[in-house]
């Protein structure tokens, strides 16, 4: 397996004949040694820039050990349109499987999180981008209704290019179903807290991603709804620097917070504990 591929480096060159256990930060460029990127979670040392990482390492970092029950396995998104593209979405969904092992985008579950009941849903983003489609609303909604029965909050990360285009207007609907079953863990007093990381786009983040009573990104995260190429030759101008970064959505009051990636769990659990102390 390239080391490379799998943790988001940049290859280095044969004419540079590095070897292979060393890689390069695509934002810095500094090189470095894979283990010593590894240990710190795929985060560089060198200037902190955060590279993607999949769905099981995030559950790995954010539950307890042991402790995370995975539900919903036996959902499976079915074709009811017959959409075909370059491909036909049965056979896009069947790359998913094979290239992840899984048949949805989201992994749902329950966790402790420093001891902490929790219900958590993480998306994929090797899994058809991310993308939201009937399945990965179903999880959500059902999340939802755990976090109820059991008192307890729940947890999103995000990782999505947005609704899956090849289920129309049955993945445009999960916006809206998302969004009415938080309005229901809201009634309930029960905290959502939605962790955005690179990148988080489309019917995603105009929906229960940026719902969350705390909303928390990873730093430099890709935060939007239409790209910022779309919006130029929409509006006509240039767009400021960093937009649709984390750190620009801090600054204009669209996010709460950016937090280290290797300090996620410990923030999430204060919040946690702050919302549940009179539970």
């Amino acid at each position: 397996m390239n080391l490379a591929n799998l943790f988001g480096f940049k290859k280095q060159s044969e004419a540079s004949e590095a070897p292979s256990h060393w890689v390069k930060c695509p934002k810095c460029q500094a090189l470095m040694y894979y283990k010593e990127v590894d240990a710190l979670n795929n985060v560089c040392p060198k200037c902190g820039n955060h590279m993607r990482i999949d769905a099981n390492r995030r559950i790995e970092l954010l539950a307890d050990e042991g402790t995370f029950e995975e539900m919903d396995v036996n959902l499976e998104p079915n074709d009811p349109l017959k959409f075909v593209d370059k491909k036909s979405y049965k056979k896009r969904i069947e790359e998913g499987k094979t290239k992840t092992g899984r048949v949805s985008s989201a992994i749902s579950g329950s966790c402790k999180i420093n001891d902490i009941p929790t219900e958590l849903v993480v998306f994929n983003f090797a899994f058809m981008g991310g993308s939201l489609g009937s399945v990965e609303g179903e999880k959500i909604a059902r999340a939802v209704e755990r976090a109820i029965e059991k008192r307890c909050g729940l947890i999103i990360i995000s990782a999505s290019g947005g609704a899956r285009m090849q289920e129309s207007t049955y993945s445009l609907m999960q916006m809206a179903k998302t969004s009415a079953a938080l309005k229901r863990l809201s009634n309930e007093k029960l905290p959502y807290i939605s962790i955005l990381t690179d990148p988080t786009m489309g019917g995603v983040s105009a929906s229960f991603a940026m719902l969350g009573d705390v909303i928390i990104a990873e730093p430099n995260s890709l935060i939007g709804f239409a790209g910022a190429r779309v919006i130029k030759q929409t509006i006509g101008a240039d767009l400021p620097e960093g937009f649709q970064r984390a750190e620009f959505l801090l600054e204009h009051g669209l996010i709460d917070m950016i937090v280290n990636r290797n300090e996620m769990k410990d923030s999430v659990s204060k919040l946690l504990k702050l919302f549940l102390k009179d539970r």
